[in-house]
């Protein structure tokens, strides 16, 4: 079973070596991946690397407070929160510290593990498009089980286009209010330019799927899948949209590639909230203000901005670069 690295230093090594290599390898099977719902509590992770690694020790953990099926919604949040995670991960690994978050103020919160490609040891590696039908019939499970009509979504990286699909190309905008995305790929990334140049070589695109995954090719700017999820527009009626970007994302390059165009979204860039706070892609989901950032996105009427602090370029990549390949 092949192990991808899910860090952002990974991919540019290995969209390096596609730029030197020619000819065609067989691409993964699209459509052929599983799903998971995680009921066994992990516990509250305060850093990204920290919750990838225990999510690699304890397989099949769920964010604490999540997946309790006999959660009621309460009159001041009425609609379950389901929470999608990214490329290479699961749902502990990203929402180790924003799941418990949302719990303690009140929301029934949910999670699935999604994607998990044939042949592959980690979840979000299938085809979006199937990844996101797993996840509108989860949408329908919570739905079920709490009676909520209505549900909002927050996806983070991959996870924003996996929920964005689901609304947009299969219907889900008749149950979802609110979606938000979170370092979200809306327009794909380049790279730094590498994963343009890719796309110049003859095979290399197929190249990247086999040794990392279909679904980090369809991030890529001017994908397929994106070309279609953003046009004639990246947005349909009824379901209030908000993104969440940082201008130094380490993936999505331009980092103004995660906001959206129509008209009524509405778009966040930490730095115009928080200067100081020089949080990345990786870090986004550990750090305090973003995670308050993403409360707020989600009921902005009771939740406020949280606390502005200095953080560091760079934060939490030493960290996450160490535990994703040694």
């Amino acid at each position: 079973m092949r192990r991808h690295r899910s860090v952002g230093a990974a991919l540019v090594g290995a969209l390096c070596t596609l730029a030197l290599v020619a000819g065609p390898v067989g691409a993964q099977p699209a459509g052929s991946s599983t799903a998971f719902v995680p009921v066994t509590p992990g516990p509250i992770m305060h850093t990204h690397a920290e919750a990838a690694e225990y999510a690699d020790t304890h397989r099949g953990a769920a964010p604490t407070g999540t997946n309790d099926f006999t959660c009621r919604p309460s009159n001041e949040h009425p609609k379950p929160v389901i929470l999608a995670h990214g490329t290479d991960s699961n749902s502990y690994s990203d929402f180790a510290a924003l799941a418990p978050l949302l719990v303690e103020s009140g929301w029934c919160v949910f999670v699935l593990n999604y994607g998990l490609a044939a042949g592959d040891e980690e979840y979000g590696t299938g085809d979006i498009r199937v990844s996101a039908a797993q996840l509108g019939g989860f949408v329908d499970t919570v739905r079920a089980a709490t009676g909520a009509d209505e549900v909002d979504l927050l996806g983070y990286s991959q996870g924003a286009t996996v929920a964005r699909y689901y609304i947009n190309e299969l219907g889900g905008d008749d149950v979802v209010d609110r979606w938000v995305g979170v370092a979200s790929p809306s327009y794909g990334g380049t790279f730094y330019g590498l994963g343009a140049a890719a796309a110049l070589v003859p095979g290399a695109l197929e190249i990247a799927e086999e040794s990392f995954s279909v679904a980090l090719v369809q991030q890529l700017e001017g994908s397929e899948l994106l070309e279609q999820l953003n046009t004639p527009t990246d947005t349909v009626p009824g379901v209030r949209y908000t993104t969440i970007g940082t201008n130094v994302d380490e993936v999505i390059q331009p980092a103004g590639n995660v906001a959206l165009r129509s008209g009524d979204a509405v778009n966040y860039e930490i730095q115009d909230l928080c200067p100081q706070d020089l949080t990345g892609h990786f870090n986004m989901v550990y750090d305090p203000f973003a995670l308050s950032l993403m409360r707020h996105a989600l009921d902005p009427d009771r939740y406020g901005l949280g606390d502005c602090v200095p953080v560091a370029l760079g934060t939490g990549i030493p960290e996450m670069i160490i535990q994703s390949n040694f």
